[in-house]
């Protein structure tokens, strides 16, 4: 006779970290996420269900199958994920844990999942993340985004933080890994996300500059002026 566990009636739902890439729809208007690993083909929004990714007909998760969506308890886990080269530019993602779940001794695997932060790393220089880029792959009608600083824009197609969560919706938080207010100044101020966005615009308009340089110096002929 097999022993089974005690059911679990949590009066709050069970909170997880898990690291996700965020992605853009094809026309701009929507945002969401892409897992690292199984199902990392379907694409998510902020608020999901899970289905089966192998098509079978059975409520996710199912105990002799690996569909649902996975988490684990500890932030420091998911961070590790992280150092990975193929995870570098994902972010790492604290969701509420909704619907039936399977617990196990790292995390959970369950039915439904609701994204509260995304926290954002660095750009690939090194300096902290003014807004999401175009990764340069993605899925059919989603573009994969990667953190970025202002100054590495270079006109690809891109989203400030906050910008992404107000299109992704649902009450999604954006924040920037590295831009940890001091002490004294609260978050509610919003004072990194409104310097990441005075960012993205300097960016973008030191962009457009350059391009009316250049085209100033072709002159009115199209050819290079002497």
């Amino acid at each position: 006779m097999r022993l089974r566990l005690p059911e679990e009636r949590p009066t709050e739902p069970p909170t997880g970290y898990k690291i996700a890439h965020p992605v853009l729809s094809q026309d701009g208007v929507r945002a969401g996420f892409t897992g690292v690993s199984l199902g990392g083909a379907l694409p998510y929004g902020v608020l999901a269900d899970a289905s089966c990714v192998y098509g079978l007909r059975h409520r996710a998760p199912n105990r002799r199958c690996d569909c649902g969506f996975h988490c684990v308890h500890d932030r420091a886990t998911a961070e590790a994920l992280l150092c990975t080269a193929e995870h570098r530019t994902a972010v790492l993602l604290d969701v509420l844990v909704l619907g039936r779940y399977l617990r196990f001794e790292l995390g959970f695997r369950y039915a439904r999942q609701r994204v509260r932060t995304a926290t954002v790393g660095p750009c690939s220089c090194g300096t902290v993340a003014a807004a999401l880029a175009d990764a340069g792959w993605g899925r059919p009608g989603w573009r994969a985004l990667a953190p970025s600083c202002a100054g590495c824009l270079r006109g690809r197609t891109s989203v400030s933080l906050a910008g992404f969560a107000r299109l992704a919706g649902d009450g999604l938080r954006v924040v920037a890994g590295a831009a940890v207010a001091g002490p004294d100044l609260p978050e509610e101020l919003g004072v990194p996300e409104l310097a990441a966005e005075a960012a993205l615009l300097q960016a973008r308009l030191d962009w457009f500059q350059g391009q009316l340089a250049r085209l100033g110096q072709r002159g009115p002929g199209g050819g290079p002026q002497g």
